[in-house]
């Protein structure tokens, strides 16, 4: 689906058109190879600079084809069950007449950006990439401090470990590890940026590139910190593991010990063969109190040994 926006710095809404005019942001929401044929005609490119947009494992990168800046870039989404992604592709085309954004899935935070007031235009098509560009590291930093938050509440809970636990644990490090290697090459793509070899930015928007890199590194931190804590927790929870573990082996295995006295005596006694006390009137009762006796100090003996 295509859609058309324009906006001047001095309104705050942005307005929605009917069809592309000069200036406007031309967004595509669940891009498919029919829009891209639209946007093809209507500037120029060929198919295949654009083909890459639908590529749902696009790393972020920054070509110049011509006078067009090719922009991919990733954004957090909610688990995409198709192909098992936490973020999606997100292209922005910078022509000389429009601004593009393509998204090969249903885009939310595009509709969340377009409601917010800002003192920017669609005229200014690198200050609104610069603005995209911002609202998705904020997104980014949003779902890493809630992943974080839940790590450490699990943290608190260690003493009641299930199955479920260590699904999330595993869950949330995979998540983490997308944005991760989302984050890392948009922070090169903003170093290809400021050089100045793809785009001119204007004194105000070099300074707002500049916090724009300082965010993406404080994200990256975020996420390093919070994927540290989930590898700790998990390395705790090893060791909470094999230490349950090593105490039920010596329990079971202390009970072994202590039944097999029982079993062992009757396993003799039942043989056909001459044994001691066979004839006595109360054979089973001294053979009874034996193993009884012989239970009892094996019993005490690996409760002192604290195998029990």
């Amino acid at each position: 689906m295509i859609e058309y926006y324009f906006k001047t710095a001095k309104e705050d809404n942005f307005l929605s058109l009917p069809t592309p005019k000069e200036g406007c942001w031309i967004h595509i929401d669940e891009a498919t190879s029919g829009d891209l044929d639209e946007i093809c005609k209507l500037t120029g490119l060929e198919m295949t600079d654009l083909q890459d947009s639908l590529d749902r494992y696009e790393i972020p990168r920054i070509e110049k084809i011509q006078n067009h800046i090719l922009i991919f870039a990733r954004h957090p989404i909610e688990q995409d069950l198709a192909v098992g992604l936490y973020t999606s592709t997100f292209t922005m085309v910078l022509t000389t007449h429009y601004f593009i954004t393509i998204s090969p899935l249903k885009n939310n935070f595009i509709r969340n950006f377009v409601l917010k007031k800002g003192k920017f235009s669609t005229l200014q098509r690198s200050k609104l990439m610069i603005y995209l560009f911002l609202y998705i590291t904020q997104d980014f930093t949003a779902n890493i401090r809630k992943l974080r938050h839940n790590v450490l509440t699990q943290e608190k809970e260690m003493a009641s470990v299930e199955s479920d636990d260590i699904a999330t644990l595993t869950r949330n490090e995979e998540i983490l590890n997308q944005y991760m290697t989302a984050l890392e090459p948009t922070r090169g793509v903003l170093e290809g940026i400021t050089t100045g070899k793809y785009i001119n930015l204007h004194e105000k928007e070099a300074e707002q590139l500049d916090d724009l890199m300082n965010a993406i590194i404080q994200s990256e931190t975020l996420c390093s910190i919070a994927v540290k804590a989930i590898r700790s927790l998990r390395d705790s929870y090893n060791i909470l593991f094999t230490n349950n573990l090593h105490k039920t082996i010596k329990l079971l295995t202390s009970l072994t010990i202590i039944f097999n006295i029982p079993t062992m005596i009757a396993s003799i006694y039942g043989m056909n063969i001459e044994l001691p006390l066979m004839k006595h009137a109360h054979a089973f009762g001294f053979i009874l109190t034996f193993i009884t006796v012989l239970s009892i100090i094996a019993f005490v003996v690996f409760r002192r040994k604290k195998w029990l």
